[in-house]
């Protein structure tokens, strides 16, 4: 194994890097148009896909950054934050949009989905249907999130 990686800290990099390029790429396949809230589910799905997909690697990615040391740190920890970023601003789009409630705080949706969704590697059933499953998420999450939504030319006013 050391012959093609020199330390721990190589291979825990790598595995990282996989992971953050996993993910990203899932949201890369996202539609530019459409709706925010579909939108959402598909980023839903994309993520729990590469969880079920790369059990291994998304769950080293969600738990084992903390062990990665000085710039290979410092990088992984900005990909997890521009993947973030990148989620927060679905909901944006989608409170903007007046899709979701008007007072919605993207940071909160935006942590809450991940949250829930980084776990599934802990209870994720092999060969279940991951989308279905996003699904119920996303069902789950808008339609505590809509019911206060306000057109924004309505909130001009």
């Amino acid at each position: 194994m050391y012959t093609y990686i020199t330390s721990k800290q190589d291979l825990l990099y790598r595995t990282m890097r996989e992971g953050a390029d996993a993910f990203h790429a899932a949201l890369d396949r996202l539609p530019e148009d459409g709706p925010a809230s579909e939108k959402i589910r598909l980023a839903l799905r994309a993520h729990l896909r590469v969880v079920a997909e790369q059990l291994d690697v998304a769950t080293v990615f969600v738990r084992e950054w903390r062990y990665l040391e000085g710039a290979r740190r410092d990088e992984i920890v900005a990909e997890r934050r521009r993947y973030e970023e990148r989620v927060r601003a679905l909901f944006r789009e989608g409170r903007d949009l007046g899709e979701l409630r008007s007072d919605l705080d993207e940071a909160t949706a935006a942590l809450l989905a991940l949250s829930a969704a980084n776990w599934a590697y802990t209870w994720l059933v092999p060969g279940r249907d991951t989308d279905e499953l996003a699904d119920r998420f996303h069902a789950l999450l808008l339609d505590g999130m809509r019911g206060y939504a306000t057109p924004p030319q309505a909130r001009a006013g």
